[in-house]
């Protein structure tokens, strides 16, 4: 997967295009299976690889934070 989208690659499947669809479904804070079980049958996710590392990149850019066993939104 791809970090940024090119001529290649479209927005919707980089990591920033996923990303940024794992944000709109995460309204609140939620387990980590329960947003993979929300997203697993959209195709822009692909695979929980893909997840994985949309969350990974999330969480590294500080867009989201782990805690208590829940994926929660930062605030700015």
């Amino acid at each position: 997967m791809i970090l940024l989208p090119n001529k290649h690659v479209s927005t919707s499947r980089s990591l920033v295009g996923v990303g940024g669809h794992l944000l709109g479904k995460l309204a609140s804070s939620a387990t980590v299976n329960s947003l993979w079980e929300e997203v697993k049958n959209n195709p822009q996710v692909g695979s929980f690889g893909n997840f994985v590392l949309s969350l990974d990149y999330l969480y590294a850019i500080g867009a989201i934070e782990f805690d208590d066993g829940l994926l929660k939104k930062r605030r700015p």
